[in-house]
């Protein structure tokens, strides 16, 4: 009994001693990947947040004194230069430009009757000067009231959509009062800030008269259809933040964008000769990032690189690595600084395409 004991636990022994080598040959035998950075021109995408506006918002005020007699308009709604929108009560205007028409008629009837005298030599020249400076007063008297009785019409100066109401039907207005607001959709205007190093990258790339394209993300997230241009750059920069404004135009046929909406501009910046590695190489240290280098040991080396912009998926670095370092791509969480390993070399160009990207 004690043989067939001992018998047992020596074929024990020797199955784990079997099993922890092979267990051994295996790790040995594991291969990671490695690739190397790849230099190349690609560009990224500067986001910033962005405030839109219409290349025209005016207030339509009431230009006279009077109670609103018609609104021929509805909110929201679309009108066309020229069109009536409101009608402040003009009976007032109306008496005083029939009173000027009567006086006007007046002072005419006396003048060629001042004329004819003169002509007569019956009346000194001083006369008909003047019965003329009469008639010419009395004319421009009529002008005037025919311009204030213009004004109880309020009409659109130009093609856009009407605001909410500030007042309503039968209210008593005095001059100036603010009725609506009304919006020039066709372009919109969208403002948004560039830091001051970022503004110095825009003008060393694009010159005075090049002109430089964008796109806009909207407030749900998808892309407006239409492409921009950054057209004007204002004059100061805001010391309190470092930024100055920049403005783009947008195309707005369809009427899809409104006065006071916001968003997100997007510009695209080109990246000359950048140095590219995936992402994926790197992992972080007390807010730095580092990537583990293969040497011509074959000994994993840590080493901190600088990034120096960010794209999806990619990093482009300034400092770190150069173009023919061998970096882990995968199996980072397995190795430490110092361990040797076994590798199989994965070009740049297939990592980056096995990440899904289409570099340029």
């Amino acid at each position: 009994m004690r043989k067939i004991l001992m018998l047992a636990s020596l074929c024990a022994t020797l199955f784990f001693t079997s099993c922890s080598s092979h267990e051994e040959s295996h790790e040995e035998e594991t291969v990671f990947t490695v690739t190397s950075p790849i230099r190349m021109d690609t560009s990224i995408t500067d986001d910033y947040v962005c405030q839109i506006r219409s290349i025209s918002h005016i207030e339509l005020r009431a230009q006279e004194r009077g109670y609103l007699e018609k609104i021929y308009v509805d909110e929201g709604q679309f009108v066309k230069k020229g069109d009536l929108l409101f009608q402040v009560m003009p009976n007032l205007y109306q008496a005083e430009l029939n009173k000027a028409k009567a006086e006007a008629e007046f002072a005419e009837i006396e003048y060629n009757n001042t004329k004819r005298l003169a002509d007569s030599d019956v009346v000194a020249p001083n006369e008909l000067y003047m019965a003329k400076a009469k008639y010419d007063k009395a004319l421009a008297e009529l002008q005037l009231a025919q311009v204030h009785l213009q004004f109880t019409q309020i009409r659109a100066p130009f093609d856009g959509y009407i605001d909410r109401f500030h007042v309503r039907l039968g209210s008593l207005l005095d001059e100036g009062d603010l009725l609506t607001t009304l919006s020039d959709n066709s372009e919109m205007w969208v403002y948004f800030n560039v830091p001051e190093a970022e503004y110095l990258d825009y003008r060393t790339r694009v010159t005075r008269d090049s002109i430089m394209p964008v796109k806009l993300q909207m407030a749900n997230n998808k892309m407006f259809k239409y492409s921009g241009e950054v057209r004007t750059i204002e004059a100061d920069f805001n010391n309190e933040t470092g930024n100055i404004p920049f403005r783009a135009t947008f195309p707005n046929p369809d009427g899809l964008l409104r006065h006071g909406e916001t968003g997100n501009v997007k510009m695209r910046v080109p990246l000359k000769n950048a140095l590219l590695i995936p992402q994926k190489v790197t992992y972080e240290v007390l807010d730095k990032k580092f990537v583990f280098v293969v040497n011509e040991e074959n000994i994993i080396e840590a080493r901190e690189v600088k990034i120096g912009a960010e794209m999806p998926h990619l990093y482009a670095i300034t400092s770190g690595l150069s173009e023919g370092d061998k970096v882990l791509l995968e199996g980072l969480r397995l190795v430490r600084a110092g361990d040797r390993i076994k590798y199989d070399f994965v070009s740049p160009d297939t990592a980056i395409s096995e990440l899904g990207l289409y570099a340029e």
